[in-house]
């Protein structure tokens, strides 16, 4: 679970206006770090199966935003690819 000053540190780079909280970059950037901290968790927990659904989940659900951001706005899924660091 993330903490509101957590929150803000992750949309502060890729929101594009200062209320911003719901945009696909925004929720590509929470879904990352949620996608991390229970990644870090099923590798203590290897036999959580429910927690696992959710990893699985959250990665399509994050996918899905990228295509779409990939789609809509080029220029602004590179730029969010890139400060997240999610491909090589």
């Amino acid at each position: 679970m993330l903490t509101k000053t957590q929150k803000s540190r992750l949309i502060k780079p890729v929101q594009k206006h200062e209320t911003d909280t719901g945009s696909a970059a925004v929720q590509v950037a929470l879904l990352t770090k949620q996608i991390g901290e229970l990644t870090a968790h099923l590798k203590k927990h290897a036999k959580d199966k429910h927690s696992r659904r959710g990893l699985l989940q959250m990665v399509a659900n994050r996918r899905s935003h990228l295509k779409y951001l990939e789609k809509s706005d080029k220029k602004e899924y590179n730029r969010v690819v890139k400060s997240l660091g999610l491909k090589k």
